[in-house]
């Protein structure tokens, strides 16, 4: 068996998923698939984004406090900080961002992502599309790219890990 990657889950990965095609109640297959590939070490993510989701005060916030709480990783590791040092310090050469783009990128959770993944090897993944012209926005795949740090789309990672959502049958 070759040895799968490892994908570190965006803040949108999560809330996109509950309030728009797998709501709990609609595809639950997708959240027990989530902690299962937690489980083995396939799927993580960060406490930022953790912190992120707890804004929210919703399904996703108690999801993850609950059934997903082991799976963010703290970045409050040495080479993480280095590495988002430098994420920063290259965002602010970008002459193209604004400052409130920066200001931005500096609160959320995205360049801490990208800092976690570049150190421990992993792919981010986010629904984010690249946007190389941005100018009032920090996009996750445009700091992935910088930093050469692979990225894909949630549906890209569900194939990648092998995941069938199926209906479960009907009891009653």
């Amino acid at each position: 068996m070759t040895q799968r990657e490892t994908y570190l889950l965006d803040t949108n990965v999560f809330i996109d998923a509950a309030r728009r095609y797998y709501a709990f109640n609609l595809a639950p297959g997708f959240w027990t698939s989530l902690v299962a590939h937690a489980g083995n070490g396939h799927v993580r993510s960060i406490d930022r984004v953790k912190r992120e989701l707890e804004r929210g005060n919703d399904d996703v916030a108690m999801w993850s406090d609950t059934e997903f709480a082991g799976a963010f990783d703290p970045t409050d590791d040495a080479r993480v900080f280095t590495v988002y040092t430098d994420i920063m310090e290259w965002i602010g050469r970008q002459e193209r961002f604004l400052s409130e783009a920066r200001a931005e990128a500096a609160e959320s959770a995205d360049s801490w992502l990208v800092a976690y993944a570049k150190v421990y090897g992993y792919a981010v993944v986010t629904h984010e599309l690249p946007s190389p012209t941005s100018k009032k926005r920090v996009k996750l795949p445009d700091l992935c790219l910088a930093f050469r740090v692979p990225y894909v789309n949630p549906f890209e990672m569900l194939q990648r890990l092998g995941v069938r959502l199926v209906e479960a049958p009907r009891i009653g």
